[in-house]
């Protein structure tokens, strides 16, 4: 274990059809929420409503739900499988929200987003947004789906960004911005899930003069672009650090933050891992900024003190290299009552990877589980609910004391994808199927 505290400083001044039909609870069923017309105000980093999971990693992407009445005893047989039907190969997360299911899945030689019922499973709609993506390191979408409103939000495995509407699926309109702005396609595909803020849509592309751009969420107008680093494969998120809003996003070299209405560049972060793998996505601790990444990178805290019309950064704890207690590869770690729960990847992309806890105040690490094996993890109602790329689920009490495991079982083939939650029941999906499972309590 390796941790460092220092106080080293960097300064920057620049760089970069038809509502959903109410559910009505049967017995001890739950309803969903119908759509609203009401306008929408703000991002949905602020105010999705509860027990909805509208984008990736959920309602503040950071894998975290409140929802509570959560199974404490590990059901005989494991959790109740409610539904189960087939959905097609790629590594697009879950969205969901009144009543409905939504990820990009590709099949017959497209990339279809695709619309389920979230009570039984059966398809409301499918729409298709691009042909079918070929990648050496994994065919299909990499992006999750964004919802807002009436609106739906898409970035396909090549990079083409499109807003559909959530009712019908009809198209509203799109772009392919690597084209339009000059760019190149990440390596291992275009993988930032659009963020919505008030009237913005916003990714990653990576290009010359735009490693992010920002379109109208109505009007699909380009409002602004911001950065010149090439693109990782992290989703931008809104953060309060610092003391002030703002999007926090990695590139492929560096972390930058960015002023939500004019894509001003406040500060840049250099942060480079090896192949451009920056996946995981920037954490808020009391106002103070956690990043990490794989590769043997490693993680550090950062404080951030405005100067001006820019920030000041400095390192509160630094772990870097092949010691250090955190590497997250592709999976966000989850900040749970001042500590940090993650996946720990050891080497370079390496087949190992430990189940960790650490101290976010001091990065000090509390337990482990050695060889805990690659997957991915969400928390709600003090439990780890982690897929495996075994195809396991495994819940697990959220506890910085111990690792104590309530159970695990094999539901699927292998899996990137977080779990998704909304009204107590727990969705996955891997590069076949996708299904729903209650986790409530009996």
């Amino acid at each position: 274990m390796s941790v460092t505290t220092s106080r080293r400083v960097f300064s920057f001044a620049g760089i970069i059809g038809s509502l959903v039909s109410l559910v009505l609870a049967v017995g001890t069923e739950r309803a969903f929420a119908q759509p609203s017309s009401a306008p929408n105000t703000g991002a949905k980093t602020q105010e999705t409503p509860a027990n909805e999971w509208p984008q990736f990693l959920g309602p503040q992407r950071n894998g975290l739900s409140t929802e509570t009445g959560l199974l404490e005893q590990w059901p005989e047989a494991g959790p109740k499988e409610v539904w189960r039907v087939p959905g097609g190969v790629g590594m697009s997360g879950l969205a969901i929200s009144r009543g409905r299911v939504l990820t990009i899945v590709q099949r017959e030689g497209q990339q279809w987003l695709v619309a389920l019922n979230a009570m039984t499973g059966e398809s409301i709609w499918k729409q298709e947004i691009a042909d079918a993506y070929r990648n050496p390191m994994g065919d299909g979408p990499r992006a999750t789906p964004t919802i807002d409103g009436d609106r739906v939000f898409v970035f396909s495995g090549e990079g083409r960004l499109a807003a559909l509407n959530f009712n019908d699926g009809k198209p509203l309109w799109s772009h392919d911005p690597l084209a339009e702005l000059s760019g190149k396609e990440a390596e291992y595909g275009m993988a930032s899930s659009p963020l919505v803020i008030g009237d913005q849509v916003l990714v990653t592309v990576g290009a010359p003069k735009a490693t992010l751009v920002a379109y109208d969420t109505k009007t699909g107008k380009q409002v602004w672009t911001a950065g010149n680093d090439p693109a990782g494969y992290s989703s931008p998120t809104l953060l309060n650090v610092g003391g002030r809003s703002q999007i926090v996003s990695y590139t492929g070299r560096s972390v930058l933050g960015i002023a939500p209405k004019t894509g001003e560049v406040l500060w840049r972060y250099p942060f480079e891992t090896n192949y451009d793998c920056n996946i995981a996505t920037p954490l808020s601790i009391k106002g103070q900024l956690l990043l990490s990444a794989g590769e043997n990178h490693g993680s550090v805290l950062l404080d951030l003190k405005p100067k001006a019309d820019k920030f000041e950064l400095t390192e509160v704890w630094q772990s870097f290299g092949p010691k250090s207690v955190l590497r997250s590869e592709w999976q966000t770690p989850l900040l749970l009552d001042g500590f940090l729960y993650g996946m720990d990847n050891v080497g370079g992309a390496g087949p190992v990877t430990h189940l960790t806890c650490v101290n976010a105040t001091t990065g000090e690490r509390a337990w482990q589980v050695p060889r805990f094996g690659k997957g991915n993890l969400i928390a709600a109602d003090g439990k780890l609910f982690m897929t495996t790329m075994a195809g396991e689920l495994v819940v697990a009490r959220a506890s910085s004391k111990k690792y104590d495991e309530l159970g695990r079982v094999t539901l699927m083939e292998t899996t990137r994808q977080a779990p998704a939650l909304s009204h107590g029941r727990l969705y996955l999906r891997d590069g076949r199927e996708i299904l729903c499972l209650d986790v409530r309590k009996p």
